[in-house]
């Protein structure tokens, strides 16, 4: 980090309360509330071209999702970025539900944090149907301030500012890993969290505030994972186990929870939305297991198992066993439900969590799979017979890759499907999505009494995009969803 001068920022005042003004900002008082909020009409998706053997820059879709619409299920706009290799991959709010009492803030800003070049995007939405380019914030600004790279999850704070969880330094070192804050003109102000109280690795975070707490997770060091995944990585110790309890909004490093051989790579993290609940889950890919944090009468916190997904046997594999990889999961806005996606064993599945401690299975879709008809892989049952899965067509595709990232509609009916992990990652394990791209899948939800079915009436290819096929990962609404917003 020579010639870097780490700067250390306070996050900014907040402006008002959501209780002490008739005049409300962005988003929904409550996420009850937020349940009947307009129906989705728009769908934006980071697509991919990094890694692809296409040089040509990533780009934000627009999808039309109102069935009532002649272009519906179809791409109506692309917005390139102006580099190429950027790696598009989450994105963020400048303003979301935690700014309800703040009148003045705007949900106008779109937050693109690039994973391999380290450059933080903001698109303007101010016409949702074309957001176009606002600013680039430069790599080179935030390793100069901050030392920090491999920007990931960007998430908008009640005080205006917004904070980027930064998974190393600009070598790929874990320990380099951070929390970046901009302020609401997005500009650099420095890491939020206090000298000398950077977790070992960094990956997805979120905060409650009314328990002052905020928890973050870990993937592993950027110049392992970047390279696709090597098992032995695993055992090399560059790969995280553990979850982060901070101080919200102070950024001391209260508690490292250790997941051990449960919790290996532990990646999306959910508080229930409700904001006075202290517990959620975590998905931890490796191990498949999805791991309940509670905060115990002492004020400290701990972890287990909820979920476990139980490996396959297989043959023709990197592993003798194939974990399900809990990739991504949400939970619905009432916390009724929760949804994730096992993308190496291809299904979706649904649990009723109205007792958290003990999770029941509603739901479950396969939607693609590495065990496919076909495919060299084949699994092995407790008799010792070898088998593989029939794939579902949906208007005359077979599906290819596995479910990957998830969003739910406000009123939890429809949940939405892409297929792409990580561009070096997708490359290794479904090298079908380097030839053909990615899909987008719409999901019908039964919200009374549990499952799950494909709509046929919808199917985004992006193998036919004009510039060649593309990697479909994460998506928002205009209007705001169940992983972007936070209540305090």
């Amino acid at each position: 980090m020579d010639g870097v001068v780490v700067e250390h920022a306070e996050m900014s005042t907040t402006k008002t309360n959501g209780c002490c003004s008739s005049k409300k900002g962005p988003g929904y008082a409550t996420p009850i509330e937020a349940m009947s909020g307009p129906k989705e009409s728009l769908l934006y998706v980071t697509c991919v071209y990094s890694g692809t053997g296409i040089e040509k820059p990533d780009y934000l879709a627009t999808i039309d999702v109102d069935p009532s619409s002649p272009s519906y299920s179809k791409v109506i706009h692309r917005m390139p970025v102006p580099h190429v290799g950027d790696e598009l991959h989450h994105s963020g709010w400048n303003s979301c539900s935690s700014c309800h009492g703040d009148p003045s803030a705007s949900r106008r800003f779109l937050i693109l944090p690039s994973l391999l070049s380290g450059r933080i995007y903001v698109v303007d939405t101010k016409d949702p149907k074309a957001p176009c380019l606002h600013k680039v914030v430069q790599s080179e600004e935030i390793v100069q301030k901050t030392g920090l790279a491999y920007p990931h999850t960007s998430h908008c704070l009640a005080s205006g500012d917004i904070m980027v969880s930064c998974l190393g330094d600009k070598a790929g070192n874990a320990e380099g890993n951070g929390f970046l804050l901009l302020d609401s003109e997005f500009n650099v102000k420095g890491r939020w969290e206090k000298p000398g109280h950077s977790p070992l690795f960094g990956y997805d975070y979120w905060y409650q505030p009314r328990h002052n707490t905020m928890i973050s997770t870990s993937w592993g060091a950027p110049l392992a994972f970047t390279k696709g995944f090597n098992p032995q990585h695993v055992s090399d110790g560059l790969y995280g186990r553990q979850i982060y309890v901070y101080s919200w909004p102070g950024g001391e490093l209260k508690q490292t929870l250790d997941l051990g051989n449960t919790g290996l790579i532990p990646l999306e993290i959910r508080f229930l939305h409700d904001p006075s609940r202290d517990t959620g889950y975590v998905g931890c890919a490796l191990s498949s297991n999805m791991v309940r944090f509670f905060k115990n009468p002492d004020d400290t916190w701990s972890h287990e198992v909820a979920i476990s997904v139980k490996p396959l046997k297989v043959k023709n594999w990197i592993l003798p066993e194939m974990p399900g990889l809990i990739t991504d999961f949400l939970i619905s806005l009432d916390d009724r439900y929760m949804y994730f996606v096992n993308w190496l064993h291809g299904d979706v599945r649904q649990y009723n969590i109205e007792d958290p401690k003990n999770p029941v299975l509603k739901g479950q879709l396969w939607v693609g799979t590495l065990l496919k008809k076909g495919s060299p892989v084949v699994a092995e049952d407790e008799n010792g017979n070898d088998w593989q899965c029939d794939v579902p067509e949906v208007q005359g595709k077979q599906l290819r890759g596995g479910p990957q990232m998830i969003q739910l509609s406000l009123d939890g009916k429809r949940l939405y499907v892409t297929n792409s992990l990580f561009s070096s990652w997708d490359k290794q394990f479904y090298p079908e999505l380097m030839q053909k791209g990615s899909h987008m899948l719409q999901i019908d939800v039964d919200t009374e009494k549990g499952g799950l079915a494909i709509n046929p009436n919808f199917f985004v290819d992006f193998e036919s995009e004009p510039e060649g096929p593309s990697l479909a990962h994460e998506m928002r609404y205009p209007g705001g969803d169940c992983t972007s917003d936070i209540w305090v």
